[in-house]
Protein backbone atom coordinates (compact mmCIF):
# COMPACT_ATOMS: atom_id res chain seq x y z
CA UNK A 1 0.00 0.00 0.00
CA UNK A 2 1.17 3.34 -1.21
CA UNK A 3 1.94 6.21 1.79
CA UNK A 4 0.23 8.86 2.45
CA UNK A 5 1.41 12.21 0.95
CA UNK A 6 0.82 15.38 2.91
CA UNK A 7 -0.09 17.96 0.24
CA UNK A 8 -0.55 21.68 1.36
CA UNK A 9 -3.40 24.17 -0.47
CA UNK A 10 -3.02 27.99 -0.35
CA UNK A 11 -5.18 30.16 -1.95
CA UNK A 12 -7.60 33.01 -0.77
CA UNK A 13 -10.37 31.31 -2.95
CA UNK A 14 -12.27 29.12 -0.89
CA UNK A 15 -14.08 27.20 -3.82
CA UNK A 16 -10.49 27.00 -5.63
CA UNK A 17 -8.92 25.32 -2.41
CA UNK A 18 -12.09 22.38 -2.27
CA UNK A 19 -11.92 22.27 -5.91
CA UNK A 20 -8.12 20.84 -5.56
CA UNK A 21 -8.61 18.93 -2.75
CA UNK A 22 -11.90 16.89 -4.46
CA UNK A 23 -9.30 16.35 -7.31
CA UNK A 24 -6.15 14.96 -4.82
CA UNK A 25 -8.85 12.89 -2.69
CA UNK A 26 -10.52 11.48 -5.64
CA UNK A 27 -7.21 10.10 -6.80
CA UNK A 28 -5.77 9.35 -3.62
CA UNK A 29 -7.93 9.19 -0.96
CA UNK A 30 -5.29 8.29 1.85
CA UNK A 31 -3.35 11.19 1.61
CA UNK A 32 -3.20 13.96 3.77
CA UNK A 33 -4.18 17.83 2.44
CA UNK A 34 -4.61 20.87 4.33
CA UNK A 35 -5.31 24.24 3.22
CA UNK A 36 -4.61 27.43 3.93
CA UNK A 37 -5.76 30.93 2.66
CA UNK A 38 -2.86 32.84 2.87
CA UNK A 39 0.68 33.17 2.39
CA UNK A 40 1.52 34.01 6.01
CA UNK A 41 -0.97 30.65 7.07
CA UNK A 42 0.67 28.36 4.97
CA UNK A 43 4.23 29.42 6.70
CA UNK A 44 2.48 28.88 10.03
CA UNK A 45 1.41 25.59 8.91
CA UNK A 46 4.34 24.44 7.89
CA UNK A 47 5.82 24.56 11.77
CA UNK A 48 3.62 21.41 12.34
CA UNK A 49 2.91 19.89 8.88
CA UNK A 50 5.76 18.76 6.49
CA UNK A 51 4.13 18.15 2.97
CA UNK A 52 5.34 16.85 -0.29
CA UNK A 53 3.80 19.17 -2.40
CA UNK A 54 2.30 22.48 -1.94
CA UNK A 55 -0.18 24.40 -4.89
CA UNK A 56 -0.06 28.43 -3.79
CA UNK A 57 -2.18 30.53 -5.98
CA UNK A 58 -0.17 34.17 -7.05
CA UNK A 59 -2.87 36.44 -6.52
CA UNK A 60 -3.77 36.42 -2.61
CA UNK A 61 -4.06 39.53 -0.05
CA UNK A 62 -1.32 39.91 2.24
CA UNK A 63 1.76 37.97 0.87
CA UNK A 64 1.53 37.01 -2.72
CA UNK A 65 2.29 33.55 -3.92
CA UNK A 66 5.42 34.16 -5.19
CA UNK A 67 6.67 35.75 -1.78
CA UNK A 68 5.45 32.76 0.04
CA UNK A 69 7.02 30.63 -2.58
CA UNK A 70 10.40 31.87 -1.69
CA UNK A 71 10.14 31.27 1.89
CA UNK A 72 8.42 27.80 1.38
CA UNK A 73 11.39 27.18 -1.16
CA UNK A 74 14.10 28.06 1.35
CA UNK A 75 12.17 26.56 4.62
CA UNK A 76 11.23 22.84 2.43
CA UNK A 77 13.94 22.84 -0.20
CA UNK A 78 12.64 19.28 -1.14
CA UNK A 79 9.31 19.65 -1.36
CA UNK A 80 7.62 19.87 -5.08
CA UNK A 81 5.75 23.91 -5.15
CA UNK A 82 3.87 24.84 -7.47
CA UNK A 83 2.22 28.28 -8.24
CA UNK A 84 -1.05 28.58 -9.81
CA UNK A 85 -2.65 31.24 -11.34
CA UNK A 86 -5.34 32.59 -13.78
CA UNK A 87 -2.69 35.17 -14.73
CA UNK A 88 -0.47 33.84 -16.95
CA UNK A 89 1.77 36.20 -18.00
CA UNK A 90 5.93 35.51 -18.94
CA UNK A 91 7.04 37.58 -15.98
CA UNK A 92 5.42 34.86 -13.30
CA UNK A 93 6.57 31.99 -14.81
CA UNK A 94 10.18 33.45 -14.81
CA UNK A 95 9.59 34.45 -11.01
CA UNK A 96 8.70 30.72 -11.02
CA UNK A 97 11.48 29.07 -12.70
CA UNK A 98 13.99 31.58 -10.48
CA UNK A 99 13.15 30.27 -7.18
CA UNK A 100 13.03 27.10 -8.60
CA UNK A 101 8.87 25.87 -8.13
CA UNK A 102 6.28 24.56 -10.85
CA UNK A 103 3.80 26.09 -12.79
CA UNK A 104 0.03 25.71 -13.82
CA UNK A 105 -2.64 27.67 -15.10
CA UNK A 106 -5.89 27.91 -13.54
CA UNK A 107 -8.71 27.32 -13.33
CA UNK A 108 -7.65 24.12 -11.50
CA UNK A 109 -9.09 20.99 -13.28
CA UNK A 110 -8.47 17.30 -12.84
CA UNK A 111 -6.20 16.46 -15.05
CA UNK A 112 -3.78 19.14 -14.19
CA UNK A 113 -4.04 18.32 -10.66
CA UNK A 114 -3.03 14.89 -12.39
CA UNK A 115 0.34 16.03 -13.61
CA UNK A 116 0.87 18.15 -10.44
CA UNK A 117 1.15 14.80 -8.20
CA UNK A 118 2.84 12.03 -11.04
CA UNK A 119 5.95 13.07 -9.43
CA UNK A 120 5.02 12.49 -6.02
CA UNK A 121 3.05 8.90 -7.51
CA UNK A 122 6.79 7.67 -8.82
Amino acid sequence: MESAKQILIVDDSRVSRLMARQYILSLHANWIVEEASSGEEALQKIETFIPALILIDVNMPGMGGVAAAQQLRQRLPHAHISLLTANVQTATRNSAAEIGVGFMEKPITEARISQLIAPLEA
